[in-house]
């Protein structure tokens, strides 16, 4: 598959399997992330960047429960999520197109805003629909905290995130009618044994892939605004600049030249 094409069903990827819990009224999400831990890191050695293990281990949980939360939703939605930590002080951005399959994101340490609490910012494209928002704030420093805050208040769905091994997680939600004194009482342990203490049906196999898809338009798009209105502050004398992708951290050069003709181009 190309680096910038977007991936299809035929790519290799990571499967999350979701289940109905019959008689319990209640979905679970299970998936094995080792891979798609590999291939964030080698995302982050290949365009080398800097991230401390301490925020690596924040965003493999982020990325954890993103995934199963995507999985959970349907097929022609796209989510972009903003996690904001104030200790560490931090944001993790996630990104992912269920239609695709494709999840990107990255850690932000500089330039981030003091916002006086933990927040999750949450945005979801449906075409043909107006984007939807949601922000909830939350206690503590496990980006799971914060994605179980947004389940209960934004989706009005509770759901609970469970760690089963060092790369595996199930998220359990709640579907109408769902037992709650079963729900409220789940351990990992009992989480774990789902399988075997509980009837399931499956509902879907999904695969999930790390892309983001970012190219030299992209970024010009990006500059678009401030190449417009000040070329000249832009470049400053130089005769390129380099740039993150906003969304994946991808290394990108775009010439002054490119970026004249770009603006050339739009006009």
């Amino acid at each position: 598959m190309s680096e910038n094409a977007a991936p299809g069903p035929a790519d290799a990827g990571h499967e999350i399997r979701t289940y109905f819990v019959r008689n319990r009224n209640a979905l679970v999400a299970r998936g094995m992330f080792g891979e798609l831990y590999v291939d964030y890191f080698l995302h982050v050695g290949a365009q080398k960047l800097r991230v401390e293990p301490e925020h690596a281990e924040m965003f493999k949980r982020a990325l954890a429960g993103f995934a199963l939360q995507l999985a959970s939703r349907p097929w022609n939605e796209m989510t972009a999520w903003t996690i904001h930590f104030q200790q560490p002080l931090l944001n993790l951005f996630l990104a992912g197109d269920n239609e695709t399959g494709a999840i990107a994101g990255r850690v932000f340490t500089e330039d981030v805003k003091d916002m006086q609490g933990n927040l999750l910012y949450a945005d979801t494209v449906v075409p043909g629909q107006p984007k939807r928002r949601s922000a909830v704030d939350f206690e503590g420093s496990d980006p799971l905290a914060g994605i179980e805050k947004f389940h209960a208040q934004s989706e009005q769905r509770p759901a609970r995130f469970f760690q089963l091994g060092e790369e595996d997680f199930v998220m359990v939600a709640e579907h109408p009618d769902c037992d709650k004194a079963w729900f409220d009482a789940l351990t990992a342990e009992a989480a774990r044994t789902l399988d075997q203490s509980e009837t399931l049906a499956l509902l879907e196999r999904r695969i999930y892939r790390w892309h983001c898809g970012c190219n030299q338009r992209r970024m010009m798009e990006v500059l678009l605004p401030v190449m417009t209105r000040d070329p000249e502050g832009l470049f400053g004398g130089a005769e390129k600049i380099e740039m993150r992708c906003p969304r994946c951290g991808a290394r990108h050069i775009v010439t002054r030249e490119a970026m004249e003709a770009f603006v050339s181009g739009k006009k």
